[in-house]
């Protein structure tokens, strides 16, 4: 019943609407009517933050196409005066001032605000604000339904709620527009239509009294009446078709018109033809589609393109309805009047008089019906203008939600750390595929069949002595770990010289000779250290002793050898011949019988003897003295030592045997998560397991 009351209604597509609200029109209304083309914030130290729910005024533009875009205008607002100091300029509220900006007007928004608070807006131009919001908005309906879900993403929960609500604002506005637009029109041919009915019925009034008033007519006998109620029928039947025929000639020429999408429709009273009128409607209903959509859609558009062709396509069959029907009509109208003819010739038996007089009062009734009919309409029509809604219900306004939905902190933390773990992994990995140092102790025993008999891990300090009495350190034990390993190979007191060397210099062969032969020393054993590393004798300066006589001293024949033996400062069984002034060639000096001699003279009355001999690959003094020994240690480094030289150790020993030779391998980093608790623990534990020793253990 109530569409019934709506004659201008039409039926609408949800697809069509998608595209009406997502349309450059409506979020053109929306950012004016809103100002987004003035964004207001305030500074902060990491970033901006938007103040369009903190701000105390909105700015508005009178011209916001012209204005100037671009830059920072910084700006206080006065509680007191309630006034706007910009570049120490004073403007006032709610008035039309000049800026450097444009013409701009400063609407309070009833916002509290504290007088030290500084803002700052910057002008955006209107159509990029407007295709931002556009790409931001999102429209989407599920399958069968017609309800739509608006959506739209901003930093602002305020601000998009605002937006959405001006966006459906607009977009029943304008649908009410249309309305009210094609519902003038309607009452505007019908008022035509009634205007021209009651001139004619007005001047037949006329007519009839002057005749009757000059004529003195009198009343139509009953014979009379039963011609003329037989004509008056073929009358109304003629004017009828008189009546159709106009009509169709107007629907014609409406329907051959080049361009008539906007002007006024032209009724179809009268017509009873179910085709045409479903022809017209649906006319009717395409030509309000294409003046509705050409509001906000281009005319290039596609949708809009394909309704002027579907308008195009029903006109040749409205022109050929019409031609089938006046064809009927006029065939319609000729028989009536060959019957108004024949009693035409019997009613000339009824006076003149009576017979005009009749005339004129049939004209009357058919006036007065054609002026009862358009009125009838005319108030329908009114009635469906003044109750025109918009023919959509909105179910939720917008809401923002409770948490914002970007971005996502537990997802941007979790992909962080595994990017960094990733990274890291990535990292070391690439190091070490790309390394040419041994970073493993596999890796030394697939390149080399020499045995690895000790780990000394990495000491991250500058204390060249890591070793000592009453020292409970996991380096430490390493090192009573190397002492009882050696011996238990076979150094005893029958074979106790003991040569230690390496592949380059840097690879902590005088740290490994000084912490082991203090070990030693801390056992009970007399230990003596020999700086044979004529290359860079750093062993004596390692335990801070004199470096004036040594060993070269002895094989020049300058000293004797008990008075090159000195002892150290860190025990009592630890002594050290240092190299001393050294000749032009002393690795010659080395294959002479005065060094042979020294060795025995050390061996018999030292329990160790350990000698510090230059790198293999510096010097040749490791193997001058290898025969003269019973064991060597060999230094490799980790993360320091060319894995080529290990690749080599083999095929270098079958040509330069070093004697009984084992692998120490030092400086060894921990790795991973437990990277640096290994150590605590072990340290912890051994400092418990001594407290819990019986008594007379030492």
């Amino acid at each position: 019943m109530i569409e019934s009351l709506h004659l201008i209604s039409t039926k609408k597509t949800v697809e069509n609407e998608i595209e009406v609200i997502k349309s450059r029109g409506l979020m053109s209304t929306v950012v004016n009517k809103l100002r987004l083309y003035a964004p207001v914030f305030t500074e902060d130290k990491w970033a901006d933050k938007p103040a369009y729910a903190t701000s105390p005024v909105k700015i508005e533009l009178q011209i916001p196409d012209s204005a100037h875009t671009g830059g920072k205008c910084f700006f206080r607002y006065d509680i007191k005066s309630r006034q706007i100091f910009i570049q120490n300029k004073r403007y006032s509220l709610n008035n039309w001032v000049n800026t450097p900006y444009g013409i701009v007007r400063f609407t309070p928004t009833n916002v509290p605000a504290s007088e030290e608070q500084v803002f700052y807006f910057t002008i955006l131009h209107p159509k990029k604000v407007m295709f931002d919001l556009i790409k931001k908005l999102n429209v989407s309906v599920s399958k069968l339904s017609t309800v739509l879900t608006i959506s739209i993403s901003d930093e602002v929960p305020a601000r998009a709620e605002d937006i959405l609500n001006e966006l459906i604002l607009a977009y029943n506005m304008a649908a009410a527009d249309d309305k009210d637009s094609l519902a003038a029109n309607t009452l505007s041919f019908l008022q035509e239509r009634l205007n021209f009915a009651s001139e004619g019925l007005n001047s037949i009034e006329r007519r009839i009294e002057q005749y009757k008033s000059g004529k003195g007519a009198v009343d139509i006998g009953s014979q009379g009446k039963l011609f003329l109620e037989t004509v008056s029928v073929n009358d109304q039947k003629l004017s009828d078709i008189n009546m159709q025929l106009a009509v169709l000639d107007q629907v014609e020429k409406y329907i051959s018109a080049k361009d008539n999408n906007e002007g006024i429709v032209p009724s179809t009273l009268g017509i009873s033809d179910p085709v045409l009128t479903q022809l017209l409607n649906k006319h009717y209903e395409s030509v309000l589609e294409y003046a509705k959509l050409k509001k906000v859609v281009a005319r290039n558009n596609p949708m809009l393109i394909s309704i002027a062709d579907q308008i195009e396509q029903i006109k040749p069959g409205i022109l050929e309805n019409i031609q089938s029907q006046r064809r009927s009509l006029t065939a319609s109208k000729t028989n009536l009047s060959s019957t108004n003819d024949k009693y035409a010739g019997l009613l000339q038996s009824i006076p003149q008089k009576e017979r005009d007089l009749v005339n004129i009062s049939r004209q009357q009734n058919i006036q007065g019906n054609i002026y009862s009919f358009l009125l009838q309409k005319r108030e329908e029509a009114a009635l469906s203008y003044s109750s025109i809604v918009a023919d959509n219900r909105l179910v939720d306004k917008a809401q923002s939600s409770l948490s914002p939905v970007s971005p996502n902190t537990a997802l941007i933390y979790l992909l962080s750390f595994a990017f960094a773990l990733a990274a890291g992994i990535g990292l070391i990995t690439g190091m070490e595929f790309l390394a040419t140092s041994i970073l493993y102790r596999q890796e030394i025993e697939s390149l080399t069949s020499i045995p690895v008999i000790s780990e000394i891990s990495y000491e991250n300090s500058n204390k060249s002595i890591v070793t000592g009495e009453g020292k409970t350190s996991f380096i430490a034990e390493q090192f009573r770990k190397l002492r009882a390993t050696l011996s238990a190979s076979g150094i005893s007191d029958k074979h106790k010289k003991i040569l230690i060397t390496s592949s380059i210099a840097g690879e902590g062969k005088s740290f490994i000779t000084a912490n082991l032969g203090l070990s030693l020393a801390l056992s009970g054993r007399k230990t003596v250290l020999v700086e044979f590393d004529v290359s860079h004798p750093s062993l004596s300066e390692k335990l801070n002793i004199a470096t004036d006589r040594g060993w070269g001293a002895y094989l020049t024949g300058k000293a004797r050898p008990e008075e090159i033996i000195k002892r150290t400062a860190l025990h009592e069984n630890l002594f050290i011949i240092p190299a001393g002034e050294l000749p032009h060639d002393p690795s010659d000096l080395m294959t002479g019988e005065r060094i042979v001699s020294l060795l025995n003279y050390l061996e018999s009355i030292f329990d160790y003897i350990l000698l510090d001999t230059a790198p293999v690959t510096v010097l040749s003094d490791a193997y001058v003295l290898a025969p003269c020994c019973d064991r060597t240690l060999y230094i490799i480094r980790h993360g320091y030592t060319p894995i080529e030289l290990i690749e080599r150790l083999d095929d270098t020993n079958k040509i330069n045997e070093l004697k009984n030779m084992n692998i120490i391998f030092n400086g060894v980093r921990s790795r991973g998560f437990s990277r640096g608790e290994y150590t605590f623990g072990y340290e912890h534990q051994y400092k418990q397991n001594k407290k819990q020793k019986p008594a007379g253990i030492q």
